[in-house]
């Protein structure tokens, strides 16, 4: 039987090993699903006259595809905290009549962050059908064009 030889080492000898650490451009632009879950927001929303002058709560789930092509730093993608803020912002502009409109909102705010290629939100009225439902809402996909 005849002994198998392992290949040679082709690495050049005293060569430090990689430091895969090191900060480098990538060569490749990485679509990157940055996400908030189960945001709690309070809102002037609703079609009602019971639901005139007062806020209610929101659920808000928030998934952006974001461009990136230097996932090592945080100014190279999008902040979830910045997802938090315009919801916040949004919430605060005045009573909406339906939570499509708030959505629908939401989304262009995202997409105001030009590395967002596409932004998906979903609002949830907790308090809409209760006590017979844990919520309803809506959710959109919008898509920069």
């Amino acid at each position: 039987m005849k002994a198998v030889t392992p290949p040679p080492n082709r690495d050049p000898p005293n060569r430090d090993p990689p430091n895969h650490d090191e900060e480098r451009p990538a060569a490749r632009v990485v679509v990157t699903k940055v996400f908030v879950r189960g945001l709690r927001v309070e809102a002037r929303i609703g079609v009602y006259r019971h639901e005139e002058g007062r806020t209610q709560p929101l659920v808000i789930d928030v998934e952006l595809d974001v461009a990136v092509t230097d996932w090592g730093r945080l100014a190279a993608t999008v902040n979830y905290e910045i997802i938090a803020q315009k919801a916040r912002r949004v919430a605060g502009e005045g009573h909406r009549g339906l939570v499509e409109t708030f959505a629908h909102r939401l989304a262009e705010a995202c997409l105001e962050e030009p590395r967002v290629k596409r932004a998906r939100v979903r609002v949830e009225k907790p308090l809409a059908l209760a006590p017979d439902a844990a919520g309803a809402g809506v959710e959109i996909t919008a898509v920069r064009g």
